[in-house]
């Protein structure tokens, strides 16, 4: 099985190594991430992050997060909820604060 590395801009946490197509809500915690999870289904804007690097791209976005990021940050395509991504590739994720 294929390993996938998260990493943050936020320096204080580690890289997190996942399995290939985890769900990032399943794995990452407040001890091991910045990031913080809600409703975990793609409503609440909790988990809002930016992806500031890939390997690859990553999976599409869900009916319910494309809505959600149409309405709050239309011009942001970097922008994912990360409940909703099931990791595929090697990424770093920036914590966005509204």
């Amino acid at each position: 099985m294929n390993k996938r590395q998260i990493s943050f801009t936020d320096d204080k946490y580690e890289p997190v190594e996942l399995p290939d197509e985890a769900c990032l809500s399943e794995h990452l915690t407040v001890q091991n991430s910045p990031i913080l999870f809600g409703c975990r289904i793609g409503i609440c804007g909790t988990c809002l992050v930016e992806v500031v690097s890939e390997k690859d791209p990553l999976t599409e976005r869900t009916e319910n997060e494309k809505e959600f990021l149409d309405a709050l940050l239309p011009d942001r395509k970097e922008c994912r909820l990360a409940c909703q991504v099931n990791i595929n590739t090697d990424i770093k994720l920036k914590k966005i604060e509204l």
